[in-house]
């Protein structure tokens, strides 16, 4: 038996007969531990929580949830016999029953089995929705009712819950507030969570572990500082697209030369031989500006984002590079601008391809 708390080893998730994602697996190594999964529309994301919760069977690998076979080629346990609850992206609430109700039913399920009772009051006003208890799904919004959908399945506290987008219609203002409370929650109930989303920065901040699903493949699963700054591959750098690869060859054990922005010298996260070819990771905090060196690139693009600018910059062999400037720099560049990169370029660490 596994001593982690969840696993899913070697398993082929398929739905409708047909095969979505190959070879998955991926472990939970303690009780109360968040993770996500993300990955573009239509990859199977939501076939893995269908699969986890015992609404799709597998004939390859094994689903374990504290020490006990969920699924594998001989055993499948009912759904109503998992206690896990699934919180579907769209409106799962029942029509005819009031906001309140449908959240009851959660306490109905298996509450009395639980030695720590929930506060149903405290998730209420944690999640922001005591003002729509009396409504029914239908006078209610989108967001207020993937809310709802949330409160129901954390009342039942169940050994697992998996939550497919559920903050993916909620109003962009409330949703990084939301985000808070929802970890808040997770982290004093220990309620085990798979997190499905397609929001990298969600992710990264809900997720003591990030899954990458591309190409019918897990590609990456690591903690969401090495997702990002140690992608394993240049599928995952597109698919998270903070920066771009540009090409440079290997000089030295600790650098590397490109021939816009000449030397560069850092840690390797992998070793090359010198003289190696290599696609080198750029992403918009690794460069600095500098309106006094010699180094200067054209500004094509600039994207305000609050407490910082993006600015694109074209190399003289035309490649487009984003560095990330703090909007209280003194000077702010206009389009067709010349802008300053500091030498020598140093970076914290080199990934390359």
């Amino acid at each position: 038996m596994s001593k982690n708390f969840f696993e899913v080893k070697n398993v082929d998730f398929r739905i409708g007969g047909k095969t979505k994602l190959k070879d998955v697996s991926f472990t939970i190594e303690n009780e109360g531990d968040v993770i996500c999964l993300l990955g573009p529309s239509g990859i199977g994301k939501t076939t893995i929580l269908r699969t986890i919760a015992g609404l799709e069977k597998i004939n390859k690998g094994s689903i374990e949830l504290n020490g006990i076979i969920l699924s594998s080629d001989k055993t499948y346990i009912e759904p109503e016999d998992r206690n896990i609850s699934l919180a579907f992206q769209d409106n799962s609430l029942f029509p005819h029953y009031t906001v309140e109700k449908n959240i009851l039913l959660g306490t109905e399920r298996n509450n009395e089995k639980k030695e720590k009772k929930i506060n149903l009051k405290e998730i209420v006003d944690l999640l922001d929705i005591f003002h729509i208890l009396n409504k029914y799904p239908h006078q209610i919004s989108a967001g207020e009712a993937q809310r709802a959908s949330l409160a129901r399945s954390l009342v039942a506290q169940p050994d697992l819950l998996l939550l497919d987008e559920p903050l993916s219609n909620v109003d962009q203002s409330f949703k990084e507030e939301i985000q808070v409370r929802l970890k808040k929650i997770l982290n004093k109930l220990k309620i085990t969570t798979i997190i499905v989303t397609h929001d990298s920065y969600e992710a990264f901040y809900l997720g003591s572990k990030c899954g990458i699903i591309l190409d019918q493949r897990l590609r990456q699963f690591d903690d969401p500082y090495k997702v990002y700054h140690f992608p394993n591959s240049v599928e995952v750098v597109h698919f998270l697209n903070r920066g771009i690869l540009i090409p440079a060859k290997v000089t030295g054990e600790n650098s590397l030369e490109n021939e816009d922005l000449g030397l560069i010298e850092g840690n390797f996260i992998k070793s090359y031989p010198k003289g190696s070819d290599v696609q080198l990771l750029i992403q918009p905090e690794d460069l600095e500006h500098d309106d006094n060196s010699n180094l200067k690139l054209e500004v094509v693009d600039r994207k305000f984002r609050g407490t910082n600018f993006i600015y694109t910059l074209k190399t003289l062999s035309d490649k487009l590079i984003p560095v990330l400037v703090n909007t209280h720099h003194h000077e702010i560049h206009e389009i067709n601008d010349k802008f300053g990169i500091k030498r020598p370029i140093r970076l914290e660490h080199i990934v390359c391809f």
